[in-house]
């Protein structure tokens, strides 16, 4: 996070602090391990700070879920543009998802989640589930590309979506996460995005 991007609220600067500290213990420690304790003295706050920002650790939990919606939002959003070839708009959304996955913070936050999925899915899956209601990012372009006539219609956007950026994420996220490979080079990214929007298009193109 740049200087110009920090918090510059104490209250806000608390709670970034409170989230990063969490990310750590929960990596470290996982969900039962994890102490509200722990997370006050890591980020250097009062037990009283932290429930001020967060009821639960349930809560600190699902905030940091969210952050990684945000992240992950912030970049998936590619205005349809019916004038331009849809490969090159495609391969900007494509790159966007690339530079997200490379992010070292991004990552942290996402073995986080996957960590406590494994250990206590129903509550991992409950917090996903309510982060979902409101992802849109590629849906968005995949529907209004369908509605142009430009795209196959029989499956639905949200379906259409998730079958791309889980290609994407087979070389560039899950083996990073999984087993600890590391992050793909500038060339193996350009290999995999131009592939990956490739096949797509092979099937769902007009």
């Amino acid at each position: 996070m740049s200087t110009s991007e920090r918090p510059t609220r104490l209250t806000d600067r608390k709670r970034a602090a409170i989230l990063e500290a969490a990310v750590a213990e929960f990596r470290a420690f996982g969900f039962a391990g994890t102490s509200m304790d722990r997370i006050a003295a890591t980020a250097e706050v009062s037990k009283r700070t932290v429930y001020n920002h967060f009821a639960s650790k349930d809560e600190l939990f699902t905030a940091i879920l969210w952050q990684l919606f945000e992240a992950s939002q912030a970049l998936d959003v590619v205005p349809y543009d019916p004038a331009r070839p849809l490969r090159d708009q495609l391969l900007v959304f494509a790159a966007r998802k690339m530079r997200l996955l490379d992010d070292p913070g991004f990552i942290d936050l996402s073995r986080v989640a996957m960590a406590e999925l494994v250990h206590t899915p129903e509550r991992a899956r409950a917090m996903m589930d309510k982060l979902a209601e409101k992802e849109e990012g590629l849906t968005g372009w995949i529907r209004a590309a369908q509605a142009d006539g430009r795209l196959r219609a029989e499956m639905p956007p949200a379906e259409a979506a998730h079958q791309l950026q889980a290609m994407l994420k087979a070389f560039a996220f899950w083996p990073q996460i999984t087993f600890g490979q590391p992050p793909l080079s500038t060339a193996q990214q350009q290999q995999v995005m131009h592939d990956c929007v490739d096949m797509f298009l092979a099937v769902r193109a007009v």
